[in-house]
């Protein structure tokens, strides 16, 4: 059934609700479950589920997906034909896209934009936004409208994006473990005098007015339809000064750019596809940060999707390794979530390279299982 039509002009702000509804367990006489009876209690079960945003289009895929514990996915509707001059979804591609997961045993959970990916402004497709480019920027928002109403009528409840100018930062790549290759990225080796993107001087304050049009066009539609809005921090931070002429907001030291980025409009559909790599890349000391960082975003209840990945080292200077051994307690990362209640997808996510891997699907095969691992650990511990 179609969703009331919006009138994208004007409308008034509203206030989600929440509801949370308890099930009922079988009890024998005298009031007891089975479980109880036998001295067991039943285990808790933990509301976050094993995800992966890897592009599938095949049953083979899809069981490489099942068969490693995956249940829930990012998906990627057909990309919009802009040469006929439509530059959105149709609800009958969300619902195609939905309805390909399902017959393959995987939920889709949410979507990636077409465009607003973590791509550099330079090599962007649709930069109008980034740029704040009008109108073109405006007719890129109503875009962006039309597939949130679009998911809303296909039955998916959520959507991630970026706000990117950089895009995706690394200056070397050093040997790792087993012979795989790690990304590094090392601020001192960036070059001295890099020339101006296409974006020209993005101070933090232009950052941000970029940032502020988008979200107060785009939210209140999520809003009405009832589909979340996740943004991926920006990866790495900027050194300071920026780089290219630009200054990276959503990651600076302590997180504190993503909490102004949640206060710029408050509804429950506006949120974060959080990096835990990308999170521990702002911060100059991630294993004495970051735990507290994670639990004060998980209480906004405004997380929507998860990336779990490592680092060694710091801003400014570190490497991507494998989730066992980086300087991020996985484990402590799944426990705090669980505590606060957490109830969607844990990707894996930048997943070092090696050649006999190629596509990565050993390197992911291990992530899906070290997740799953973490999640019945985490059950396991919680239940004592």
């Amino acid at each position: 059934m179609a969703s009331e039509p919006l009138d994208r002009r004007g409308f008034i702000k509203m206030t989600g609700v929440a509801a949370t509804v308890a099930g009922a367990g079988v009890v024998i006489p005298g009031g007891v479950s089975p479980a109880q009876a036998d001295g067991h209690r039943p285990r808790r079960k933990l509301k976050m589920v094993v995800g992966t945003q890897r592009r599938a289009s095949t049953t083979a895929a899809f069981q490489e997906f099942t068969r490693h514990g995956v249940t829930h996915w990012v998906g990627y509707p057909p990309s919009p034909p802009l040469d006929k001059g439509r530059g959105y979804w149709l609800p009958s591609e969300v619902e195609q896209t939905r309805e390909l997961a399902e017959r393959n045993g995987v939920t889709l959970d949410m979507v990636a934009l077409p465009f607003l990916t973590s791509s550099h402004i330079d090599r962007d497709s649709r930069p109008a936004i980034m740029l704040a480019k009008s109108p073109e920027r405006d007719r890129d928002i109503d875009d962006i409208h039309k597939m949130i109403e679009a998911c809303a009528i296909a039955g998916v409840p959520a959507f991630k994006y970026n706000m990117s100018l950089l895009g995706v930062l690394r200056t070397s790549e050093v040997p790792g473990r087993g012979g795989s290759t790690y990304s590094r990225f090392r601020a001192a080796d960036l070059s001295k005098n890099p020339p101006l993107t296409k974006a020209g001087v993005v101070d933090a304050d232009s950052f941000w007015e970029r940032i502020d049009y988008f979200v107060q066009r785009v939210i209140p539609v999520a809003h009405h339809f009832k589909v979340r809005a996740a943004c991926h921090p920006q990866d790495p931070g900027t050194p300071p000064g920026g780089y290219q002429g630009i200054t990276n907001v959503l990651s600076v030291p302590g997180g504190k750019g993503l909490f102004k980025f949640l206060g710029l409009h408050r509804s429950p559909y506006h949120g974060l596809n959080l990096c835990v790599g990308t999170l521990a890349e702002m911060l100059y000391d991630p294993p004495r940060e970051i735990y507290d960082i994670v639990r004060r975003l998980a209480r906004t209840k405004r997380l929507f999707n998860i990336h779990l990945r490592n680092i060694r080292g710091h801003r400014d200077d570190f490497l991507e390794v494998w989730p066992d051994e980086g300087d991020v307690d996985h484990a402590r990362i799944i426990r705090i979530l669980a505590e606060e209640g957490y109830a969607y997808n844990v990707d894996p996510d930048h997943v070092p390279d090696h050649p006999d891997d190629p596509g990565g699907k050993q390197a992911y095969a291990h992530g899906y299982g070290y997740l799953r691992a973490l999640m019945q650990a985490v059950e396991s511990a919680l239940d004592r």
